[in-house]
């Protein structure tokens, strides 16, 4: 499920890029849902996560450049597009990571070659990512974005450098073949991100953030020779 929200004063565009993206995704064969908002403020305060955002850099109230920092500053990770009928407003857009921008009025054509690019992306990121299902719904979470992995019962817990905690069913084992070499597990819990290693000593793992992970007595030994091959290899 991909969940894209558009953002845009004018009901027209919000329709119109509506209609171009159900037909893109559905060529895909890609599920999709779709949300639509008038304003800034009205996004701002919507609170679901979002993988595509479509925004008008022109509104009233809280214009879209505003509305963008203010969703980076909240660790927003999606794919920020912008709509402008002004094309010198764009060079603001490197300011708050945005993937490109649409001209109005928007035409087919051009929303057509973007999203093609868009979908080779989502493609490469998926293969850099774990996918991961809950229910009906389905998320891509790049390895980058994982400090560390817990086990508790039956569930996995994906704690993120965004400090969200993502749950869902797995065992330990199916998740750890999932991942690359930038993962170790260092206890029968815990599979650890080296990349957010800050030290470790006396079976102790000190990830940053302040977290510390137990690595096993067993497990001791082959961690340090790890870390040093993991650090040779940077």
């Amino acid at each position: 499920m991909i969940r894209i929200a558009i953002c845009d004063d004018e009901p027209y565009m919000c329709d119109h890029i509506q209609a171009m993206a159900s037909a893109f995704f559905r060529r895909k064969n890609m599920e999709i849902w779709i949300l639509q908002f008038s304003s800034g403020e009205e996004l701002l305060s919507c609170g679901k996560p979002l993988d595509i955002l479509f925004l008008d850099i022109q509104m009233k109230g809280m214009d879209g450049m505003e509305t963008a920092r203010e969703l980076r500053r909240r660790k927003f990770r999606g794919t920020l597009i912008f709509i402008t009928v002004l094309r010198e407003m764009v060079f603001q857009s490197f300011q708050v990571q945005a993937y490109d921008y649409l001209v109005k009025p928007v035409d087919p054509g051009d929303f057509e070659k973007l999203m093609e690019r868009l979908y080779v992306s989502m493609q490469n990121a998926r293969e850099a990512g774990l996918l991961v299902q809950k229910g009906r719904e389905s998320r891509i979470i790049s390895l980058e974005d994982i400090v560390f992995c817990e086990s508790i019962d039956r569930k996995i817990y994906l704690h993120l450098s965004s400090l969200e905690v993502v749950d869902y069913y797995e065992r330990m084992e199916q998740l750890e073949t999932k991942l690359d070499h930038r993962f170790f597990r260092c206890h029968r819990s815990y599979l650890i991100n080296l990349k957010y290693l800050k030290s470790y000593k006396n079976g102790i793992a000190y990830l940053e953030g302040g977290k510390e992970i137990p690595v096993s007595r067993l497990r001791g030994k082959e961690f340090s020779g790890v870390i040093l091959q993991y650090m040779k290899n940077r």
